[in-house]
C-alpha cells in the first residue's frame, strides 16, 4: 500500500547502549525494563531505548526533553557521530548504518548539515569564510561558494558583516553565521541540537522567528533538539517527548494538549505559556453565516436568520474578505432596495494564520466582531471570537 506522506527520515527501534554487557541491557530492555533497572543489573546506561518517529520533507521535527533524556544522543546518532547499539536510520529509504566509509561521508557533507550549540565556528575565518567553508571540502569553485555564501549570508540578515571575525559578533549572529554555513550546502536535512539555548530570552525569539523564514523560504526539514516546550510548540509541525531514552509521545502541539499520553507530558505541557504557543489557525472557527457581496438583503437576512446570528461575513467571488454586514444593515439595505454594498463594514480587525495569540489579544479586546483570520492574499479562511481566545489559554 503506497504512503501519502512523503517521508525522508525514518528512525526505527533506535538503541544506544554504553557499557560492556550490552546483550543482557538489550534483553532487559525488550521485557520492558527501564533505565535505572537495567543499570543496576548491569552496569549498562540506556541512552535511547528503542525510539522510533518519522520526519516529512520540507516539516519541522521537534524531539524535546530534560537534560539525560537521549534526545541529544538520537541525532547524532543519525549522522553516525555515535554509532548506534540496534535499530536503524533510513534517509529516503536507504540506511544510514549500512553506508560504507565514502558514502557516509558523501551523506554528511551532501544530505545533512548539523547546527550546535555553541557555534562551532573557526575563529581563523571570517563570516564569508565559515560559511563557505562546506562548499570549499566539497571542491567547489572560490567565485561559485563565495556566490553562494554572499547569497545565504543575506537571507539570515549579515549582508555587511562578511569579512568580520565570530569574536566581534553577538550571540546571536554567531548562530546565524552557523545556520547560514548549514544552509550553504544546501541539505536535504538540517539537524539542529539546542542551537538557540545559550541565547538570551529576546534574541532567541529572533532566531525562532528567523528559523521559521528561512524555513518558508527554503522548505527545509529540520530535526530540531531543545528542552524548552514553548519553543518545541512554536517551530514543531510535530513534536516528540522524551523521558529516559524512550519517545513518550509524538504529535502536534494540539494533539498533545487535548490528550497527553502520561503526567509527564501534562506536567511539560502545563509549564508552556500558550498565548505564545498555539497561533491563530489553530482556534479558528468557520463563521456560521457567509454571504457574497453580490448577493441581496433578502438572501443575507435569510442566511443571518438560519444561523442565528446578528452579522456576517462578506466575501467577493474569489473569497477575498469584503467586511461584515449587520443584520440591522441588512434590514435597512432590504427596506430602502439598495445593494448591501453600501452597508458593509470594511474596517474590521483581521489577523494572519500564524499570528500568535499573545499577539492578536489585544485586537480581540478592542473589537465588537469576531478576528476575521486571513491569508496574504485576503481570502478568509476563519474567524476567533474573544471566547476563543481565552478558552484556549486553559
Amino acid at each position: 500500500m503506497a504512503r501519502d506522506k512523503d517521508i525522508v527520515l525514518e528512525v526505527k527501534n533506535l538503541y544506544k547502549l554504553y557499557g560492556v554487557n550490552r546483550n543482557a541491557a538489550m534483553e532487559l530492555l525488550k521485557k520492558g525494563a527501564g533505565r535505572s533497572e537495567v543499570l543496576k543489573q548491569t552496569g549498562v546506561t540506556a541512552a535511547v531505548n528503542n525510539v522510533s518517529f518519522e520526519v516529512e520533507r520540507g516539516k519541522i521535527f521537534v524531539l524535546i526533553g530534560l537534560s539525560g533524556s537521549g534526545k541529544s544522543t538520537v541525532v547524532r546518532c543519525i549522522n553516525m557521530l555515535q554509532n548506534p547499539t540496534a535499530g536503524s536510520i533510513l534517509f529516503e529509504g536507504q540506511d544510514v548504518r549500512k553506508l560504507k566509509k565514502k558514502e557516509l561521508l558523501d551523506f554528511r557533507r551532501h544530505k545533512v548539515s548539523m547546527v550546535f550549540q555553541n557555534y562551532g565556528l573557526m575563529s581563523h575565518r571570517d563570516v564569508l569564510g565559515n560559511v563557505a567553508y562546506g562548499l570549499e571540502v566539497r571542491g567547489v569553485p572560490r567565485e561559485e561558494r563565495e556566490a553562494r555564501a554572499h547569497e545565504i549570508i543575506d537571507m539570515v540578515g549579515l549582508s555587511g558583516w562578511e569579512k568580520k571575525n565570530p569574536s566581534e559578533l553577538s550571540g546571536g549572529m554567531r548562530q546565524r553565521v552557523g545556520i547560514a554555513r548549514a544552509l550553504a550546502n544546501d541539505p536535504d536535512v538540517l539537524l539542529m541540537d539546542e542551537p538557540f539555548s545559550a541565547l538570551d530570552p529576546l534574541v532567541r525569539r529572533d532566531m525562532q522567528f528567523e528559523l521559521l523564514t528561512i524555513q518558508r523560504k527554503m522548505n527545509k526539514t529540520i530535526l530540531f533538539i531543545t528542552h524548552d516546550i514553548d519553543e518545541a510548540f512554536k517551530l514543531g509541525d510535530r513534536i516528540g517527548i522524551m523521558r529516559d531514552g524512550q519517545l513518550i509521545q509524538v504529535g502536534t502541539a494540539e494533539e498533545m494538549t487535548s490528550n497527553p499520553a502520561d503526567e509527564y507530558v501534562r506536567d511539560f505541557i502545563d509549564s508552556a505559556d500558550r498565548s505564545r504557543v498555539f497561533c491563530a489557525k489553530n482556534v479558528m472557527e468557520t463563521p456560521s453565516s457567509l454571504i457574497r457581496v453580490s448577493d441581496g438583503a433578502t438572501k443575507a437576512l435569510s442566511a443571518m436568520r438560519r444561523s442565528g446570528v446578528s452579522s456576517s461575513y462578506v466575501i467577493d467571488e474569489k473569497m477575498v474578505l469584503v467586511g461584515i454586514l449587520t443584520l440591522e444593515d441588512a434590514m435597512k439595505a432590504k427596506a430602502e432596495n439598495t445593494p448591501i454594498a453600501q452597508y458593509i463594514i470594511q474596517d474590521i480587525e483581521r489577523v494572519a494564520p500564524d499570528a500568535l495569540l499573545a499577539d492578536i489579544m489585544p485586537q480581540a479586546a478592542r473589537t465588537r466582531f469576531p478576528l476575521a483570520v486571513v491569508d496574504s492574499e485576503g481570502h478568509l479562511e476563519g474567524i476567533i471570537s474573544k471566547a476563543a481566545v481565552l478558552s484556549s489559554l486553559t
